[in-house]
């Protein structure tokens, strides 16, 4: 067995040299390909990180009537809670939104501490539905109570933010499948070309009892090796950049609510993804190609 896969493996290596130029252009398709394969892997799943955190975020901040007292303020937040889309609510008093407000504002926010005696801010309930996406059908359902003022939710900022997501990853996948289905055709050719310049030598090994597995095993070690070999440049290329990118931005990101996946395990992720791909888009060439030419 040894021996056989020694065999298999000095073939398929003589036939990636035999083959120079068919060799370097089917690495350079696979390179270009998982470059861009790797590149859009970091970007969605930066956009999907983003999103995420934006939507975890999402909450509905209900005004309460000021005409409400301390009772009707309880049986409000009852009947929010009892509302089966609700996680949570929390109350926030009028005294505290001002101080928030103080807070965020930073130096500037001296000024509203002139509010504090005579607050024009209103008790408020903040609730958080328990999938973000029903979070409109939920600020429907509050509006209708009782001793509410006004409701305010992000809604719209985020359904651009998913839609902008959403468009996004469908234009990468299908860039992706274009570009790997185009590595596969040119790995494909070259091991077409390889087989069809030693076909009396199959032909030859056939007549003689070579099984089929026997006779595929050197051109299945060819694809993997052209899909390993154009993983390569891509995966040093994806730490390299991530790792700049991330020290470049992150000082213009601080503080903001974009929040970059870390360096690790992100790349190591990515890296592992993108070998194996280069290592299916080889094996896949290699087997189309094989099956169409060994019915000798």
């Amino acid at each position: 067995m040894i021996n056989t896969l020694g065999r298999h493996l000095r073939e398929s290596l003589k036939s990636l040299a035999r083959n120079a130029w068919m060799t370097i252009a089917s690495v350079s398709a696979v390179t270009v390909t998982l470059l861009l394969v790797g590149t859009f892997l970091v970007i969605m799943l930066n956009l999907n990180n983003i999103a995420t955190n934006i939507e975890e975020d999402v909450e509905i901040r209900v005004m309460v009537d000021v005409t409400a007292n301390k009772e009707q303020q309880e049986q409000l937040k009852n009947n929010i809670s009892s509302i089966s889309k609700v996680e949570s609510v929390e109350f926030s008093s009028k005294e505290e939104e001002l101080n928030s407000l103080i807070t965020s504002f930073g130096e500037e926010g001296e000024a509203f501490k002139l509010f504090k005696q005579e607050n024009p801010l209103k008790d408020v309930f903040v609730v958080k539905a328990k999938n973000p996406a029903d979070t409109s059908s939920v600020a429907k359902e509050i509006e209708k109570l009782d001793f509410v003022s006004e409701i305010h939710y992000a809604e719209e900022t985020v359904k651009q933010l998913f839609k902008v997501v959403n468009t996004g990853r469908n234009i990468g996948l299908v860039l992706i499948i274009g570009l790997v289905f185009t590595a596969m055709f040119l790995i494909s050719n070259t091991i077409k070309i390889t087989i069809f310049a030693r076909r009396k030598e199959i032909e030859i090994m056939k007549l003689v009892g070579a099984t089929n597995s026997f006779i595929r095993w050197p051109f299945f070690l060819e694809g993997l090796f052209l899909g390993v070999l154009g993983s390569v440049l891509p995966i040093v290329f994806l730490l390299i950049a991530y790792n700049r990118f991330i020290d470049f931005i992150k000082p213009s990101i601080d503080g903001t609510f974009i929040k970059l996946l870390p360096m690790y395990p992100l790349t190591l992720q990515v890296s592992a993804i993108v070998l194996f791909v280069g290592a299916c888009i080889g094996i896949w060439g290699s087997l189309m190609s094989v099956r169409k030419f060994l019915r000798v």
